[in-house]
This record gives C-alpha cells, sequence and structure tokens, in this order.
C-alpha cells in the first residue's frame, strides 16, 4: 500500500521505462532552468527520448510582485496555452523531470496538479538517475502534437499570509528553506527581514533527498516528518522562500500519503508587509 501512495507521485526510472513499454499513455516534461546563484544551465544537451521541454522560472510562475512574491503562480490563461503547446491530456500520466533533485521538478509538477491534471508524478533522481540507470538519452527535440486541454486553478491547497499563524497555531507550520535563512539575523538597511514566520518549525527541502538526487525512502521520510509533529493528525502549511522547496517538501509528504498546503508567495510574500512579524534566531518563536 505505501509503495503505491509512493508510485502515485514519484516514479523510479525502470517503473518509467515499463511504463513506456507497456504501452501506457505517458507524456514526459524536461524541467530547465538556470541556476539563479551559479547562473550555470542545467540542460546539457541530452534529454529523455520524447521529453517536452519546458522552462522552470518562466513556464510555472509569473514575474514577481509584492503581494504574490519572486515566483507568483502564473496566470492560468498563459498555462493553458503552454500545455496546449505541450501537448499535455487529462488522460495522459505526466511526467515530470529535471537535473537537480527534483526541486524544480517539484514545483512544476504543483502548478499542473493545482491548474487540474489529474495524474501528475516526478521522476524520482531525474534525469542524472536516468542515465545512472543506463537508459537511453536523445538531443533530438520532441515534435509535439497541440492538445485542446481545458484548466482551472484551485487543485492544490493552497494559503497566503492571513492563514500562516493559524497554521502555526492550529496546526503545523513547515518552513521548507536551508537553516541559515530559516534563524536570520541583520540585514543592509534597505533589504528584507531575515528569520522566519512566528510558529514555523525549521524542516530544510533538501533533507527529503539523498546524496543521489532521490527521495529518500518512505519509511525514513515518516520518521523524519513525524519527529517534526507531522502524522496526519493536523493540519499542515508549507513554505520557503518563493514556492519551489515548499512545492518539494509538499510532493515529498504526498509520497508517504500526507496532505499538506503551499503558501505560494512564500518568505518573500511575507516580509513585503514590514507590519508582519519575524522571528529570528533557531527556536519557532
Amino acid at each position: 500500500m505505501a509503495d503505491d501512495i509512493r508510485k502515485s507521485v514519484l516514479l523510479t526510472p525502470l517503473n518509467l521505462d515499463g511504463l513506456r513499454k507497456s504501452g501506457a499513455d505517458v507524456t514526459v516534461l524536461a524541467v530547465h532552468s538556470i541556476n539563479p546563484y551559479t547562473g550555470q544551465p542545467s540542460f546539457k544537451g541530452q534529454r529523455i527520448e520524447g521529453a517536452v521541454d519546458t522552462e522552470a522560472y518562466s513556464d510555472f510562475q509569473s514575474p514577481p510582485s509584492a503581494e504574490g512574491g519572486q515566483r507568483p503562480l502564473p496566470e492560468i490563461n498563459i498555462l493553458q496555452e503552454k500545455a496546449r503547446r505541450w501537448g499535455l491530456r487529462p488522460e495522459s500520466t505526466i511526467i515530470i523531470y529535471d537535473g537537480d533533485r527534483s526541486m524544480t521538478a517539484a514545483r512544476a509538477w504543483w502548478v499542473l496538479k493545482w491548474a487540474g491534471l489529474p495524474d501528475v508524478r516526478v521522476l524520482d533522481g531525474g534525469f542524472p538517475a536516468w542515465v545512472s540507470a543506463g537508459l537511453p538519452t536523445t538531443d533530438a527535440v520532441t515534435a509535439v502534437q497541440p492538445s485542446t486541454i481545458v484548466l482551472s486553478p484551485g487543485h492544490m491547497p493552497e494559503f497566503d499570509a492571513s492563514d500562516a499563524l493559524r497554521f502555526g497555531i492550529e496546526g503545523i507550520l513547515l518552513d521548507a528553506r536551508i537553516r541559515p535563512n530559516y534563524i536570520g539575523g541583520p540585514v543592509a538597511e534597505g533589504q528584507p527581514a531575515r528569520g522566519h514566520i512566528p510558529h514555523a518549525i525549521s524542516a530544510p527541502a533538501p533533507d527529503n533527498v539523498t546524496d543521489y538526487g532521490n527521495f529518500t525512502d518512505s519509511a525514513t521520510l515518516r520518521e523524519m516528518y513525524r519527529a517534526l509533529g507531522v502524522d496526519g493528525s493536523c493540519d499542515v502549511g508549507v513554505y520557503c522562500g518563493a514556492g519551489m522547496s515548499a512545492a518539494h517538501t509538499v510532493l515529498a509528504l504526498a509520497a508517504i500519503g500526507l496532505p499538506a498546503a503551499m503558501y505560494p508567495g512564500s518568505w518573500s510574500a511575507w516580509v513585503s508587509d514590514t507590519t508582519r512579524p519575524v522571528i529570528t534566531g533557531a527556536d519557532p518563536f
């Protein structure tokens, strides 16, 4: 049963290869990106055969805004136009991969689920895992048959600043950023505050994966989040810097059967209003 839950959101390279060889209706999306810190492109010229190219920082977000943060959700009509160009259809199983620990793939997964696609999954370990499994790659660009898919927003649980404190007080609020960003501290004049939302518990998204980039086993994930109070007994909300690492944690929790809401604007939206409280240090409040 646990394995079935995990497979509903995460597929190994051999799982995906088996689906394709069985003739299942599968659409593969490759999520490429330019690392915002190093400037290095993730795409090195090879892709899984048949994969459709997408771009993490333009296809699955809107331009920054004060209310929406650094990575607001995409306008649904714009996303729908792109989904049609990618050939997405609601009856197809959509498999998403990237080259970096599924961070950008998780965001794409969340956005497409939010837009109403019923069966979206992430390739566990991404492109490096596919290559390590000895499976074939190609430099050929995929020719796509456009679709007429209709998308609509709101199919994934989400929350905004007005509900963030409620999650922290009445449920569990997880901060998926790395620990230094959670702890925070002094900033230069004119720079956004650093720290965390009151009552938030530090739960860095990189802890979801192993050194090899695949998600850790389900038993370990369950124990890791149980220790933080996430055991299915209360509502869980997740935020990060701008809605990417948070999606990764929502995906990890979904792989062990635990639902969680996401704050799309996350910290970048929270600190746009200087009247909102900011906690510094390693303690939740």
